[in-house]
């Protein structure tokens, strides 16, 4: 997740970072969401915004983990070293997700009953299929990406064919049928590894002169962000509308995540690409902050969960009186689900949210970051 250093300008490195950091914290918004028994959306315009504006999380990791990828390979100047990199940073990225992770999600080792293929899962598959393709030209990478994601519905075809396949198929994409080996795929691998391939791609922008990029940037992502709104205004205005359906906005902005459709990825990624330019020139404690959790993503996911789960537990300690039993359960996809009186308000979500992120993951990276300055090289390369 994290782009390793690259012979062009600190300040390109910097917008990487910055966005990439952005994302971080907003993806700690979600989970406490989850551990805080709040609906991934609803009518209700504070929990539905709560749940959408965290929708550009995974679309800025993958595609900035394949330009982070250009840019390592640019450093190295030796294909074979990075497609050996990325296999076997993804393969452990991986490991990591069925094991580590999934054990600070739960606090359990039920793992005979609930192992979920995740968002570091994706990522990691989508790193060793990209080691994979690098020896390709940059821009041919690229397209290929994009063409995976504009014609991703196509990946539907093979399980329809031959329906023997579907359980394994289910990894790549949707398919009738529970997936192999007991897995909960949550991320299928298309279109993601089109988004990181496309990334990778984009590095052949973000290397050009910093006026250049910049102005690259901008016309990318608002023409992608643009051209969302046209489509999905147009899609909700002449689609059926339910009774009680949601209000003209919210159907606009409710793309479908799982997968990713081409809406929702112009949806996300447009405005990520749109912002570097200002991330590259602005400088203050938020972007600071940002930019701190960017240099080290990987090592910020590893501790969010845990902290937050902890801190889930301590409300639970001072509002019940003792730890539910469902916060050390088979969480957050399979059962016990959370009693009905549960939910947190958004108030005492957004403040547990703060103290996490500034009390607990700031003083962490603050040190990880200065560990990997002073240790650079071995392991502290992969996470």
């Amino acid at each position: 997740m994290s782009a390793p250093a690259a012979t062009a300008g600190v300040g390109r490195l910097r917008s990487l970072d910055v966005v990439r950091g952005l994302a971080c914290v907003l993806m700690a918004i979600d989970h406490v969401r989850v551990y805080a028994g709040v609906p991934a959306g609803g009518p209700d315009p504070g929990v539905f915004f709560t749940r959408w504006v965290t929708h550009f999380v995974a679309p800025a990791f993958c595609f900035f983990a394949g330009t982070g990828a250009f840019f390592m390979g640019r450093k190295l100047g030796d294909m074979p070293a990075l497609a050996r990199f990325l296999i076997g940073r993804g393969l452990l990225l991986v490991l990591l997700e069925l094991t580590v992770i999934r054990f600070t999600w739960t606090f359990n080792f039920d793992y005979a009953h609930y192992v979920l293929a995740g968002v570091i899962w994706m990522l990691g598959w989508c790193m060793v299929l990209l080691g994979l393709m690098v020896r390709l030209a940059p821009r041919t990478v690229g397209l290929v990406g994009l063409a995976i994601v504009a014609f991703q519905q196509l990946f539907s075809l093979p399980p329809q064919w031959v329906p023997a396949i579907a359980p394994y198929w289910a990894f790549l994409y949707p398919a009738d049928g529970n997936p192999a080996f007991g897995i909960a795929v949550l991320y299928v691998l298309v279109p993601w590894i089109g988004v990181m391939a496309t990334g990778y791609g984009f590095g052949l922008v973000m290397e050009r002169k910093p006026e250049e990029w910049q102005r690259w940037c901008m016309r990318v992502g608002l023409s992608a962000t643009a051209l969302f709104v046209v489509v999905a205004c147009i899609v909700a205005a002449v689609g059926p509308v339910k009774e009680n359906a949601p209000p003209f906005l919210f159907r606009v902005l409710n793309q479908q995540k799982y997968p990713a459709s081409q809406l929702f990825l112009l949806m996300t990624l447009g405005p990520a690409i749109a912002i570097l330019p200002w991330a590259d020139r602005a400088r203050n404690w938020f972007t600071d902050l940002c930019h701190l959790f960017g240099r080290v993503p990987m090592f910020y996911y590893l501790v969010h969960i845990p902290a937050i789960h902890l801190a889930a537990m301590v409300v639970s300690v001072v509002r019940a009186g003792s730890v539910i039993p469902q916060l050390v359960g088979n969480f957050p996809l399979m059962p016990p689900r959370m009693p009905d009186d549960y939910q947190w308000s958004l108030g005492l979500l957004y403040l547990v949210w703060a103290v996490v992120v500034v009390g607990v993951l700031w003083p962490a990276c603050r040190w990880y970051a200065g560990y990997k300055a002073r240790h650079p090289g071995g392991w502290v390369r992969y996470i």
